[in-house]
């Protein structure tokens, strides 16, 4: 009798102390979606786990599949598929099954959604023009396909505004945009109205580069107390996009490239540290991604409480790949 009862209370210490997080060296493996190329190169979804473990292909498509987004329910993925006609925004279960198309044209980029997993952000870019020079943000409830543009006021869309994420307590919205010249993450109603920029930086161009210093990718903590960002000299200066090779100047550029993060009244600024497209785990620790220099391909790290941690989660010397999201 006396057996049986330590072996229930230890069975009970132990559910709480996993529960709690005591045991930080085991900590229960969370789920991924990643965008990286197939055997035949092209981007597709994957379901992993953080450590890289449980690899499984959930799309299988002839055009490239990125930007996945979970659901904050992890009840549904929204994605970017390119065709024929543009870059579609597509919908799915967690597991990849019952896809289906949201939007049939048009050029769709960086998809994300609101607190009640039924509605997503998104936004649209005109032909000619990079991403971030000529967009605009949308609106659309996922299970009518109704859409309208998220702002109105002709004040706001004489700029251009993308990337937007909504805050956990969809009351918020940060998205870049250019209205105050270089730039810049701002924050807002989600009108639009009250719009600030919430993260200030030391200058306008990089010192030695003499090019603008921009922001882009913000991304809110689980909590909406915080909101990480990239922060840098464009890739469009670089020889890839220029036609002038200069590689000593290419890599000044990278060099420049940062995650920050700032709380959402735009105080606490702190460098993550090097690196771009950041993201938030369940748990509230940002990531960064940036190539990995002595193994090729790319390299994301996460933050913990005992400091960075790789997730091996995109093939080694892979040399691209089409983001990935956190099942929260």
């Amino acid at each position: 009798m006396m057996k049986s009862f330590l072996i229930l209370i230890l069975a009970i210490f132990t559910i709480a102390c996993v529960s709690d997080g005591l045991f930080a060296g085991e900590p229960q493996m969370r789920e991924i979606i990643v965008s990286c190329p197939d055997e035949n190169n092209i981007l597709q979804l994957y379901h992993i786990k953080e450590d890289g473990s449980s690899r499984r292909k959930i799309t299988n498509s002839n055009h490239e599949c990125m930007m996945p987004a979970v659901s904050p329910d992890g009840s549904k993925i929204v994605f970017v598929q390119q065709s024929g006609k543009g870059m579609a925004l597509w919908i799915s279960n967690f597991d990849g099954r019952n896809q289906k198309i949201l939007t049939e044209s048009g050029r769709n980029l960086i998809p994300s959604w609101f607190p009640d997993s039924k509605h997503i952000v998104w936004m649209i870019f005109k032909p000619g023009k990079h991403p971030a020079e000529n967009s605009q943000l949308h609106i659309m409830n996922t299970e009518t396909r109704e859409s309208r543009q998220l702002f109105s006021d002709p004040q706001q869309i004489k700029f251009s505004n993308s990337m937007a994420v909504v805050s956990p307590k969809g009351t918020k919205v940060a998205f870049v945009s250019n209205r105050s010249g270089n730039y810049r993450v701002w924050l807002s109603n989600l009108d639009g109205s009250d719009a600030k920029p919430i993260s200030p930086t030391s200058a306008e161009h990089d010192g030695t580069l003499k090019l603008p210093i921009e922001q882009k990718v913000p991304s809110w903590s689980p909590d909406g107390k915080w909101i990480a960002h990239w922060e840098g000299v464009e890739m469009i200066h670089m020889s890839k996009f220029t036609g002038r090779q200069d590689r000593e100047r290419d890599k000044l550029i990278g060099e420049t490239w940062n995650v920050w993060v700032v709380d959402s009244d735009g105080n606490n600024k702190r460098k993550a540290g090097r690196g771009d497209d950041p993201t938030w785990s369940p748990d509230g620790f940002v990531t960064r991604a940036f190539p990995d220099p002595k193994k090729g391909g790319l390299k994301i790290m996460v933050e913990t409480r005992s400091g960075w941690k790789e997730l091996p989660i995109v093939p080694p010397k892979t040399p691209r790949y089409g983001r990935f999201a956190w099942k929260p």
